[in-house]
Formats: structure tokens, C-alpha cells, sequence
């Protein structure tokens, strides 16, 4: 390859797992567990989303969104910033984001936000790349009671 031709696919790489990592956000947002287990590789995966659990198969993440987040009263946004990617080799890379995340409860009256980072490993499965590998780490948490109208912090720390 010439050098002209391997930085553009670095750049198509680069770009098409910064896209990924939308689908995999929007999926969130729109409640869509196809789409977002799409995002993953169908073998073996490593998801450690820390409390929420960790998982060696995209099957049991997405059960366990279906079962938490798919619900008309969970209003979820799922704000993916600072990606930095780096292409390892043709079929693999690497990727950090940081992550603005709201959530609003209109049954148990909450609103909670946080800030996490995701450090993420991708591979090319079948000229597509896909996630094979996450870990989320919240650093910041606030979470709110907005019932009665008036907002009472509940929980406020690092995580």
C-alpha cells in the first residue's frame, strides 16, 4: 500500500467507528436493542460497565437494556465527545470517548446525569467494524428528585 492509500483508510476507519460508536449511542437513546447489539461482535465480547455488570456476550448486555431501559417512562441522551482512535492494524483499533449521559424517570420522578469515559477496543468483522470490547467508567454523578416540582439533590459525588 502506498502511504497515500494507507493514510485514507486510516481516515475511513477512524471515521466509520466514530460513526459506530453513534449508532451505538443513538440505539441507546431510541431504545433499539437490534441496533444496538448490531454494534457489537458476535463472538466473545469484554463489557464491564462496572455496576451495571459485566458481560463476555453482546446477548446478555442487551437483555439486561431491554430489561432496564426500554421503557416509555426511562428518557434517556447519550452524548458521546473527545473520541481519540487509534488504528492498530487493518482489522483493530482502539478508542476513548467521554461521555455526558442524562436520564429522566417520569415514574420515580428522577433526573440523573453523569459523566463517564469508555475506553474501547474494535475489530473489523467481515469489512465492518464492530466493539469487541468496553469498559465505562463513571466519574461523576448527580442524581435529582424532581418530585413536587421542586429538584433535591438524592446522590452528588464521583460515581
Amino acid at each position: 500500500m502506498t502511504d497515500f492509500t494507507e493514510r485514507i483508510a486510516r481516515l475511513e476507519a477512524v471515521e466509520a467507528i466514530r460513526q459506530l460508536k453513534a449508532r451505538y449511542f443513538h440505539s441507546c437513546d431510541s431504545k433499539n436493542p437490534a441496533g444496538m447489539r448490531a454494534c457489537f461482535v458476535a463472538g466473545p465480547v469484554d463489557i464491564d460497565y462496572g455496576a451495571l455488570g459485566r458481560f463476555t456476550d453482546r446477548d446478555a448486555l442487551v437483555q439486561l437494556f431491554t430489561q432496564l431501559g426500554c421503557h416509555p417512562h426511562i428518557v434517556e441522551m447519550h452524548h458521546g465527545a473527545n473520541p481519540d482512535i487509534t488504528i492498530i492494524d487493518s482489522d483493530n483499533a482502539r478508542g476513548t470517548w467521554s461521555l455526558h449521559y442524562q436520564q429522566i424517570d417520569t415514574v420515580k420522578q428522577t433526573v440523573t446525569q453523569f459523566g463517564a469515559c469508555y475506553d474501547d477496543a474494535y475489530r473489523r468483522e467481515d469489512g465492518v467494524w464492530k466493539i469487541s470490547a468496553t469498559r465505562c467508567q463513571v466519574t461523576s454523578c448527580a442524581v435529582l428528585s424532581i418530585a413536587d416540582g421542586v429538584p433535591r439533590v438524592l446522590h452528588a459525588g464521583a460515581g
